[in-house]
């Protein structure tokens, strides 16, 4: 048996601990954001955050997991809406495909996270582990700089 927090909720899984988490997450528990891209982590369509760093779900095994807080793209909307990091992707026409796209939002999110004003520079090395096929990276690029853009820095609030 497998302990694992999802999104703030636990579970227990009965299941190899050594199980891909995305395997877990996709077929367990029937959060299908986080997509199987190359299974290599070579891609990051699997991105989902532990303890809110990006982690390639495809080469983490759930075992490594537990007693940890793990987020998923299904995290992030409220009430069916989606929150600013993907109202800004989707505003910007950040999807062709949209295979890539939980993963660069998990990837961004925890970015904005720990640093909410980052440089150009930041964002490229941050996002450049995640690839997306259809070649949308500016306007990738575009959302993130704009939902940093609008958050208010801690010492004006």
């Amino acid at each position: 048996m497998t302990n694992l927090t999802v999104n703030g909720v636990s579970h227990t899984l009965a299941i190899d601990p050594s199980t891909p988490l995305l395997y877990a997450l996709r077929n367990q528990l029937e959060l299908n954001g986080a997509k199987f891209g190359c299974g290599l982590g070579q891609c990051g369509a699997c991105t989902v955050l532990v303890d809110d760093q990006p982690v390639f779900g495809c080469l983490t095994p759930v075992a490594a997991c537990a007693g940890r807080k793990v987020r998923t793209i299904e995290s992030l909307g409220a009430q069916a809406k989606p929150g600013a990091l993907q109202a800004a992707f989707i505003k910007h026409q950040a999807a062709q495909c949209g295979y890539c796209i939980a993963g660069m939002v998990m990837r961004a999110q925890a970015l904005l996270e720990k640093n909410p004003h980052p440089t150009d520079a930041q964002i490229r090395t941050h996002m450049e582990p995640n690839l997306c096929r259809c070649g949308t990276h500016m306007r990738i690029l575009g959302a993130i700089r704009e939902v940093a853009q609008k958050t208010t820095p801690a010492s004006q609030k």
